[in-house]
């Protein structure tokens, strides 16, 4: 184990940019079997690996490479590493970008699941009230932000796991998915706008 730590801390100093998006895009994919194996309680026969990809694909494709640009961008901007300047990180990423994070995420994962940009508009409107996805950006997700601002390095930040399997498992569950009675919080970013499950569509299988 720490031999595969020490080689993936070689390959983050050597090529930063290809390992976060790796990670994202495979963290997302956990997530997606988190949701799948111990909240939607599918089993492995019933578990939808082309719905795993297609998370997987999001990953890849838009959570990694926005996310970790954004971090880049957000350390221009504000620059150091004290606690006041990692809740001033915190307050722009809240309030500037997670919202439109958010939305494209949800639109992105519409168009996978083949609605409409009306029909993903109006469940994108949904999520804004209590007790849904954006509402609850600012719950647990400000706290999870300033450690991540705080202790985590800038290379490692987007490929941290604190939000990723958080946020992952209730975005994956939909009107389809068989969710449990209240959202249950699982593992540990980009992923902990939890409590999705009623608003947001699951990815066909």
């Amino acid at each position: 184990m720490a031999a595969l730590w020490r080689s993936y801390q070689r390959l983050m100093a050597q090529h930063p940019w290809k390992v976060q998006i790796l990670t994202a895009g495979s963290l997302v994919g956990v997530g997606d079997v988190i949701s799948q194996q111990l909240v939607e309680r599918r089993g492995l026969r019933g578990h939808s690996t082309r719905r795993t990809l297609k998370m997987m694909a999001i990953g890849f494709c838009f959570v990694g490479p926005v996310v970790g640009g954004w971090y880049q961008l957000l350390d221009r901007l504000i620059p150091g590493n004290t606690r006041m300047v990692a809740l001033k990180k915190m307050v722009l990423d809240q309030v500037g970008f997670a919202p439109c994070f958010l939305g494209c995420f949800l639109a992105i994962a519409g168009a996978l699941n083949g609605l409409s940009a009306e029909e993903s508009w109006a469940k994108i409107r949904r999520v804004r009230a209590p007790p849904h996805a954006l509402s609850s950006l600012f719950q647990l997700w400000p706290a999870v932000q300033i450690a991540n601002f705080y202790f985590i390095p800038l290379n490692h930040r987007s490929a941290s796991p604190l939000g990723s399997e958080l946020w992952e498992p209730p975005t994956s569950w939909g009107p389809r998915a068989r969710a449990p009675a209240r959202t249950e919080h699982l593992s540990c970013s980009e992923a902990a706008r939890a409590q999705a499950a009623n608003s947001v569509w699951t990815l066909p299988g």
